[in-house]
């Protein structure tokens, strides 16, 4: 079970011994992109298990080798919505453990001079409102880009949205529940600030740059 980040209501933070394990690994300089990458899908993956708890079911009739008994089946469809371009990192170990999941794109990006998120893309399944949408991306920095994400999912009618990413700042958790205090947030860590250039500390670095090796140097 993720702990409570008491001074953030709407934010969970995992304290599971082998996502904690993962997490220190993705957090080394040396690990490599192929590691990188195969690190953060099994950590979305073991998150899944969390985040969907509270999905809502119906009960079907299901017939056995043996009898008809009866099962239980989500009742509402579930878009997963990563943020691109890191947030593609993470969705397939949710998919992994959940394929009936759809997925949509976001595109956001964050001006470098000024730290805000530029929108320039997005496509959803076109029920996208009707069931549950959890929104990706490895870091939660300023919170800029997730609040965007979800503002724009609430615009096109979506009302069950949570989100899961792997580190993040308070700046960012804190901006996220002041605009949507009904978002859930889970995390792996709840690290200790944003820097002059609004990087997360200690963080992991720019995930999208070591998921898909264009690191600089």
């Amino acid at each position: 079970m993720p702990t409570v980040a008491h001074e953030f209501p709407s934010l969970r933070v995992f304290d599971h011994p082998l996502v904690q394990h993962k997490l220190t690994i993705v957090r080394d300089r040396r690990t490599s992109p192929a590691d990188f990458r195969r690190l953060l899908n099994e950590i979305a993956g073991l998150m899944t298990y969390e985040v969907s708890r509270r999905f809502d079911t119906r009960a079907v009739a299901v017939e056995t080798p043996l009898e008809v008994t009866e099962g239980r089946q989500l009742s509402r469809p579930v878009t997963l919505v990563p943020i691109l371009r890191a947030g593609l990192s993470m969705t397939d170990g949710v998919m992994q453990l959940f394929p009936e999941a759809r997925v949509g794109h976001i595109g956001i990006r964050r001006d470098e001079a000024t730290h805000r998120p530029v929108f320039y893309y997005a496509k959803f399944p076109h029920d996208v409102r009707d069931g549950y949408a959890i929104v990706i991306d490895p870091m939660l920095a300023t919170g800029g880009s997730a609040c965007a994400a979800i503002r724009h999912l609430k615009d096109v009618g979506c009302r069950d949205i949570q989100m899961i990413c792997l580190v993040a700042a308070p700046e960012g958790a804190r901006r996220v529940h002041a605009e949507h205090p009904d978002v859930m947030v889970y995390a792996c860590a709840l690290d200790r600030e944003l820097d002059a250039n609004a990087y997360i500390r200690p963080g992991l670095g720019d995930a999208g740059d070591r998921v898909f090796g264009t690191v600089e140097g």
